[in-house]
């Protein structure tokens, strides 16, 4: 296999971006990039999570958020408590995550297709209104964290360079453990099962409970970037977990490539990147054209994203990734 490939260089050039983020945020003083970079690089470990599922295993869940959500509650409700280590609330996070995944899964994996896809959607919409319900925590208008998780002298998470830097870490872990998993003989038998259940089985292996290690892995895996979101933003509500942002997730993996181990890491900064330029683009170029008429069309500039992800689900078959690889193969030709 050829090294030197435009999939292998974008995502090269998109991790050393991502390394790069803190030092060109100090260069021009400007600490929003580096916010948003730290935003992108946790959404990416959620996608990344999903992948894992959804573009290997074939299950499409509609609810891989509340697994942001849980992992962020339970970082938020131990420091509101008065515990504040991250020694107790990032590995109870993870443990909690892991069991809603594992009841989820157990339930959801007797399914397949669009009821496999709405009873993942029923149970995130259930953990979504045990959020709103949570008077304690600040119910439907989310809980302020007012300390964030500490861990000794070892590492000051207020240190936004070093808090990026352990997102960034974390993402690059969680890259490696899917790639560890999908070249496995576990992950061969996962996207055995993905292309064909019935045949998986008829020769011995046992697909529900392989897809229910997995599940179980990628609620994990989404957990964690719950916690880190928790830390970043200083606030947790029960938004984080409601359906429109699975929904989110799901077009990052799609935009970046199904079943491609950087696709949606990729996917989730092409589709921020989009959601921070298209509005500024738009009161630069078109605001200034409906000014006497008091519209401004940058409110709205979902109405250009959406035909863009369009086109891109129709004419890039495999998102980002795939269009590469097709110009790869058309370059070895």
């Amino acid at each position: 296999m050829r090294l030197l490939t435009l999939r292998n260089a974008l995502a090269a050039i998109v991790v050393l971006g991502l390394l790069l983020v803190p030092v060109y945020a100090a260069v021009i003083g400007n600490n929003f990039i580096l916010s948003m970079a730290t935003r992108i690089v946790i959404l990416a470990i959620a996608a990344t999570s999903l992948n894992l599922i959804m573009g290997y295993g074939g299950m499409v869940s509609f609810g891989h958020a509340a697994y942001l959500g849980i992992g962020g509650y339970v970082v938020g409700i131990l420091a509101f408590e008065g515990i504040p280590s991250g020694f107790i609330q990032w590995p109870l996070a993870l443990v909690v995550s892991a069991l809603f995944a594992l009841v989820i899964g157990a339930l959801s994996l007797r399914t397949r297709g669009v009821y496999f896809i709405m009873i993942t959607l029923a149970f995130a919409q259930m953990i979504y209104y045990v959020g709103v319900s949570l008077s304690r925590y600040g119910a439907d208008d989310g809980l302020t964290i007012q300390r964030r998780s500490q861990f000794a002298d070892l590492v000051n998470l207020n240190n936004k360079a070093t808090f990026y830097y352990i997102c960034l870490v974390c993402l690059l872990a969680s890259v490696f453990v899917v790639w560890r998993l999908v070249n496995s003989r576990f992950g061969m038998a996962i996207q055995g099962a993905r292309s064909n259940d019935v045949r998986m089985r008829a020769i011995g292996f046992p697909t529900y409970r392989y897809k229910l290690v997995c599940f179980v892995i990628a609620g994990t895996m989404c957990g964690l970037a719950g916690v880190l979101l928790a830390n970043h933003t200083d606030f947790i509500s029960p938004a984080v977990m409601h359906w429109t942002r699975s929904g989110d997730l799901i077009v990052m993996v799609v935009l970046g490539g199904m079943g491609a181990l950087f696709g949606p890491v990729i996917g989730t900064v092409a589709f921020l990147a989009l959601e921070e330029a298209l509005p500024f683009v738009m009161a630069k170029t078109i605001d200034p054209y409906f000014i006497a008429s008091g519209i401004r069309p940058s409110e709205y500039w979902q109405i250009i994203l959406g035909p863009v992800l369009l086109l891109v689900v129709l004419f890039a078959r495999g998102g980002i990734d795939g269009l590469l690889a097709r110009i790869d193969r058309k370059e070895q030709v």
